[in-house]
């Protein structure tokens, strides 16, 4: 069984918004970590993230682990059970979520992306839609796990006006579909899991982000202040949120 042996996560809401978007949830009972960024406004986009939060986890705990649960939305023999589940909570909170908004007015309309894992024995699923991004720092080595879906990794831009190119393509509430996409990695001792929202990754290039967390005088609180740091020192204006997972 592997074992999570430190994690941090930190949200803030940033330079100069007065209301987080953004937020995490850490579930060590289930082994369930996620990171979420709202978008609509005050009252709408954080509003989203709540019911979000709050409606993954309820599904997840009920039927994660459970090898006799009903999945209504989806099944695949590809995938663990608490892959499963994890896949089913967020088909369900998307529904939920695009309910409330067909009883809103355009400007009341919220959504969000996300990035949840759910960890079973050494093996993790992520389900996640949207403009966040994960990476995977193992042996020095730093791999990309999860790419943002968003403008910027179709114009290949790079800090110039990202907080536009950031803009996610797809996400909770905003098609009839949930276009969730799946990953199933197999972790290693010494594995660092880094799950980012824009407002950290868009203005920071993964060379920067691995000299960070390889710095040995940090403890992770202190990685992730250093990264929050550096991309509101280049301009950023969204939210941030991080979480990092050590193994």
């Amino acid at each position: 069984m592997m074992t999570l042996k430190s994690y941090c996560a930190k949200t803030s809401q940033g330079p100069y918004l007065q209301v987080n978007e953004d937020d995490y949830d850490i579930d060590l009972l289930n082994k369930l970590y996620a990171i979420y960024d709202g978008f609509g406004g005050t009252g709408v986009g954080d509003k989203c993230v709540k019911l979000l939060k709050e409606n993954i986890k309820a599904m997840y705990t009920k039927i994660g682990g459970d090898p006799d649960s009903t999945f209504p939305f989806f099944y695949s023999p590809k995938y663990l059970v608490e892959g499963n589940a994890l896949i089913n909570s967020m088909h369900h909170s998307h529904e939920l979520i695009k309910n409330e908004n067909s009883k809103q007015e355009m400007s009341g309309k919220g959504g969000a992306s996300a990035i949840c894992l759910a960890m079973a024995e050494n093996v993790a699923t992520f389900a996640y839609v949207g403009n966040c991004k994960t990476l995977l720092l193992r042996k020095g080595a730093l791999e990309t796990i999860i790419n943002p879906e968003s403008i910027g990794t179709l114009a290949q831009d790079y800090f110039n006006s990202r907080h536009l190119y950031t803009t996610p393509l797809n996400g909770f509430g905003m098609f009839d579909q949930l276009g969730l996409m799946i990953k199933e990695y197999r972790i290693l001792p010494g594995d660092l899991i880094i799950m980012m929202t824009d407002g950290v990754y868009g203005r920071i290039s993964d060379k920067e982000v691995r000299y960070i967390l390889e710095a040995a005088h940090s403890n992770l609180e202190s990685k992730i202040e250093e990264l929050f740091k550096i991309s509101n020192s280049r301009g950023n204006m969204d939210n941030q949120t991080t979480v990092l997972l050590q193994y």
